[in-house]
């Protein structure tokens, strides 16, 4: 499980150092792709075949399921981290998520989640009054 937040920087070459606690996970590979709100989802080799079988499942005559599916997919790029737990995000990723030097890494349950840390300290600042104010009518069961 991918948990907490981590602020690595993006170097020169466009690579990042995977967070220590993720790089067992990640260790036999893994995939970037574009995540929502603009950020680079990263999946486990096992959990993006998971993923991906239950995309399969999708009917082709819902264009809805058709233009998610080629959006993520087509973003994908399966990569393998070096010795050093460094992983190279391609530039196409790069641009889409708005990547800067400085990155939060953060942990969401069955993924990581790549973002500039600007933009991930704006939309959790965004985000934490909702969250305070999340109550069982919203999200029943959940807590």
């Amino acid at each position: 499980m991918f948990l907490g937040t981590h602020s690595p920087r993006l170097d020169e070459k466009g690579r990042i150092i995977l967070p220590a606690k993720f790089r067992e996970e990640l260790a036999e590979g893994l995939v970037l792709t574009r995540g929502q709100e603009r950020c680079i989802y990263v999946f486990s080799q096992r959990e993006f075949e998971r993923i991906h079988e239950s995309m399969r499942e999708a009917p082709l005559s819902s264009k809805q399921a058709r233009d998610y599916i080629r959006v993520f997919l087509s973003g994908a790029s399966d990569e393998v981290p070096d010795k050093q737990g460094r992983v190279t995000i391609p530039p196409a990723l790069r641009a889409y998520a708005g990547l800067g030097r400085e990155l939060a890494v953060i942990g969401a349950g069955t993924r990581a989640e790549i973002w500039d840390a600007e933009a991930w300290n704006e939309y959790l600042a965004e985000k934490e009054a909702a969250f305070s104010e999340t109550d069982d009518d919203n999200l029943p069961g959940f807590i």
